[in-house]
């Protein structure tokens, strides 16, 4: 289950980057008020804990998705969009949100009540059943964000933003405004995965950071351009950082981690499944 809800977190962090250049370094943070906000959503209605979490599932990813666009207006569009500029500027998006939920939600976790409570039972081991929904809710929206790329006319129009930005823009692309659409969809992705892991873990204003570090792992070792190579890098840091923190210790497995990264960066800086830059 990690490794899908860490494909989807980390699909929003590579789609952000591939588009528009910029690395989201509050990208985590997306991901934790998607936690927050469903713990929120689904207080609204305690006694329905299906359909309240379903309004968190609904609801949450817009929310945040809104706050990114504002982001996007009063931040990112003003730095030009510039690397550099913008590293600083989502540092400091970082601290407001993650200061911003401390002083409104407060420092302890809250828990979220699972939508459904069942458990598959084999011979040999049992399986949360709410996990295997967590699992084909992930896998329908990875498959739902390969399409919208790569078969529909957003998709057509976001590949050629992120191939020429000055081109695109001489043809009528709307590029700023595909560059809002961009950096919502990534921060929904975002909020998405946390919406879907807060019942198994607890909503809490520094949940962001594990998030966000493990999808830099991806998106380095897949590729910083590559679907399919972020899809493939978060199954295999999601299942060896599963492995590895049950029999060792989750340290030990985010430097394992780390050291894969050196080493993809050493001898392969594209990524495993990036373009070589010409």
């Amino acid at each position: 289950m990690t490794a899908f809800v860490l494909a989807l977190t980390a699909l929003g962090l590579s789609l952000v980057f591939g588009v528009m250049r910029i690395v989201n370094v509050a990208h985590g943070e997306f991901f934790m008020l998607g936690a927050v906000l469903a713990w929120g959503f689904t207080a609204l209605i305690p006694e329905l804990p299906f359909w309240g979490f379903m309004l968190a599932l609904l609801a949450a990813p817009v929310c945040v998705a809104a706050i990114a666009v504002i982001a996007d207006a009063l931040v990112l569009r003003r730095l030009n969009y510039e690397p550099e500029a913008t590293i600083v500027a989502t540092i400091g998006l970082l601290y407001i949100l993650q200061q911003s939920v401390l002083t409104l939600y407060g420092p302890n976790a809250q828990p979220v009540v699972a939508p459904i409570s069942f458990r598959v039972v084999l011979p040999w081991f049992g399986y949360s059943g709410y996990k295997l929904v967590v699992i084909g809710a992930a896998a329908l929206l990875l498959i739902g964000v390969w399409y919208a790329i790569t078969r529909t006319k957003f998709g057509l129009v976001m590949r050629a933003t992120q191939f020429d930005r000055e081109t695109a823009q001489a043809f009528g692309v709307p590029v700023k405004l595909v560059y809002a659409a961009v950096f919502a969809l990534g921060a929904a992705l975002a909020a998405i995965a946390g919406v879907l892991v807060v019942p198994l873990q607890q909503a809490h204003y520094l949940m962001g950071l594990d998030p966000l570090l493990l999808s830099f792992i991806v998106v380095i070792i897949g590729g910083l351009d590559s679907l399919k190579g972020t899809v493939v890098a978060a199954f295999i840091i999601g299942l060896s950082d599963g492995i590895i923190s049950m029999f060792f210790s989750p340290t030990l497995a985010k430097i394992i981690a780390t050291l894969a990264v050196a080493l993809v960066l050493v001898w392969r800086p594209q990524g495993l499944f990036g373009a070589r830059a010409r």
